[in-house]
């Protein structure tokens, strides 16, 4: 098979959740094992950060890989879901997992797994896994995919653990309390493996204490730091040891990013790894270079100003909304869509009634149909036409901008794939 008769083979054999959901969800961990004694526990070989939370998990994993990279170490980065091609999910210093290597893998064991039946995310780790072995990767990043607590990245044994936030997401299989999805997250909180939570308060944060005190550790809370938006669209952070520390990613969720990930430095640099000023500071200024980083308040146009952000939850899209109103601009438009199992109710209720909406749906059967989403968002004030494709919606909010205006596109992380892919196409 070729690379992507393999891609394609995975995703038939394997149906991934990022298409249909909860039902490519397998919970428990037996299959997670046994793929991994089948490849003789690859993950063994490196050292591994480990890295959940309902929001910012990507960027606080892609900013610990770049600044593992600027100090000079070879890094594995394993994240998901990929925007446009499978093979963003898994990198080594910031280049994507070699094709041959994906389809020789699949070859080499696809009568084992045709035996088991993984999901299609058990398979891609234990994939992952294999290609950090084979690359002789020193440390790698991994990002949880679901929860914690029965995710298959839960095999490993990191150096450090790290819960960046809880939020509602997810609630059909993590339970419907945020105490609840707090105990799944902290199910990757091991026995004398450090744990930094990013942000936690009440319930939640009696949640962490006590999975910690029965694993015999104290947990790490970060310190925010002092920080201001430049007029670059970039942060600025300013703490004793880290004076004007200038962070590539600019969105307004990215001061909690940055104060988690600091804290972390100072966990991995006793005595796990060395971590000059100048490995941070570049690792800060130049993570989308570094990793390949997208979809995080990325401009791409000015004239009218252009932003797409891949925040798809209550917890996400707050920090959207504000920032949104910290802009300047004559008319706001928005592309909109969500996918069938978020709390729409939640986000839309946050949403801007002054905008000027363009209701859409990303090609995964996951989607929210745009016409339902539109009728959702009426109840809330918010008005605008539907468009039966992304690149159909986007092509029309560029039509009535003007160049003073600003034109948001997100509600999902498949919307902003399907513009990334639309962008290509032309």
């Amino acid at each position: 098979m070729t690379y992507n008769e393999t891609v394609e083979y995975l995703c038939n054999t394997a149906p991934m959740f990022q298409k249909i959901g909860s039902a490519a969800y397998k919970e428990g961990m037996e299959n997670s094992y046994r793929i991994d004694e089948h490849l003789n526990h690859p993950h063994t070989k490196y050292k591994t950060i480990h890295v959940a939370g309902t929001n910012g998990k990507g960027s606080t994993a892609h900013l610990l890989a770049s600044i593992l990279q600027e100090a000079g170490y070879k890094v594995g980065l394993y994240t998901s879901p990929h925007l446009l091609d499978f093979s963003e999910r898994i990198r080594v210093n910031g280049q994507t997992i070699d094709e041959q290597f994906v389809v020789k893998f699949v070859a080499g064991h696809k009568d084992f797994f045709e035996s088991l039946q993984p999901s299609f995310f058990e398979l891609t780790t234990g994939m992952a896994f294999a290609y950090f072995a084979e690359q002789q990767v020193e440390v790698a990043v991994i990002e949880v995919g679901l929860g914690g607590r029965l995710d298959c990245t839960n095999i490993i044994t990191p150096v450090l653990s790290i819960i960046t936030n809880i939020s509602f997401d997810h609630t059909h299989l993590l339970g419907n309390t945020l105490a609840a999805i707090a105990k799944e997250k902290a199910g990757i909180i091991k026995p004398n493996v450090p744990v930094v939570i990013g942000e936690a308060e009440g319930e939640v944060l009696q949640v962490f204490k006590d999975a910690a005190c029965l694993c015999g550790i104290e947990p790490q809370f970060p310190n925010k730091p002092a920080s201001q938006l430049l007029p670059s669209g970039y942060y600025q952070f300013d703490t004793p040891e880290y004076p004007e520390l200038i962070d590539e990613l600019g969105g307004f969720a990215q001061e909690k990013n940055a104060a988690t990930v600091l804290c972390a430095l100072q966990i991995l640099k006793n005595g796990l790894f060395s971590l000059p000023p100048k490995a941070v500071y570049k690792g800060f200024r130049y993570v989308i270079e570094n990793t390949g980083l997208m979809g995080r308040w990325q401009i791409i146009q000015y004239q009218p100003k252009i932003v797409l952000d891949t925040g798809h939850n209550a917890g996400g899209i707050q920090y959207i909304v504000k920032q949104l109103q910290s802009e300047r601009y004559e008319q706001l438009h928005i592309v909109f869509g969500m996918v069938n199992d978020k709390d729409s109710s939640s986000v839309l209720a946050l949403l801007p009634p002054n905008a000027r909406y363009y209701f859409t749906q990303a090609s995964i059967p996951r989607a929210l149909d745009s016409r339902l989403l539109a009728e959702q968002a009426g109840k809330y004030g918010l008005q605008g036409k539907v468009f039966p494709t992304v690149g159909a919606a986007f092509l029309s909010a560029k039509q009535h901008a003007t160049e003073k205006d600003l034109i948001f596109v997100g509600g999902s992380t498949f919307i902003v794939a399907d513009i990334f892919t639309f962008l290509k196409n032309q």
